[in-house]
Formats: structure tokens, sequence, C-alpha cells
């Protein structure tokens, strides 16, 4: 087996972790990003960094505005800028 088949880029191996992160990558690449993580300080911290996000991504209480609030909002927003222009 060549040597580019098994290992990869910093940049590739980031692009393998977002996909598993949303289990999009198949096994081959997970492999390939384990051999990666094996021996590279950059992917296991952006590993570690990913990880932490998507953990604290999850964990918050994030309460977002609805599709009528935003509407209301747009409207006095372009109420205003209507004002500015004049």
């Amino acid at each position: 087996m060549k040597k580019r088949y098994l290992f990869i880029s910093c940049k590739e191996a980031q692009h393998i972790c977002d996909k598993a992160q949303y289990n999009e990558a198949t096994g081959w690449e997970k492999l390939k990003l384990m051999l990666r993580y094996g021996f590279c300080r950059v992917t296991r911290t952006y590993v570690q960094k990913n990880i932490k996000l998507s953990d604290s991504v999850k964990s918050s209480k994030i309460d977002c505005l609805n599709a009528m609030e935003r509407a209301q909002i747009k409207t006095k927003f372009n109420k205003e800028l209507s004002k500015q222009e004049r």
C-alpha cells in the first residue's frame, strides 16, 4: 500500500474531523484520521477543540428569535433606515 493512501495532510484531517462530527465520514476516513491523530500535534489539538466546541453548543440553552419576531425587527430596521436616508 502506498503512503499517500494512509497519510493525509493536516487540512484533510481537519475536514475529515468535521465530517466525523456529523457522522458523515466513512470508516476508511476515520482510520486515516486516527493515523494522523497519532503523530500530529496540530491535528490532536484541532480534534480536541472541535469536541469541546461541539459539547458546548449541545449543552447551551440558546433561545433564538422566531420568524415573526425577526420580521418585526426587520420592519423596524427598514423604517429607521428610511428615516436616515432622508
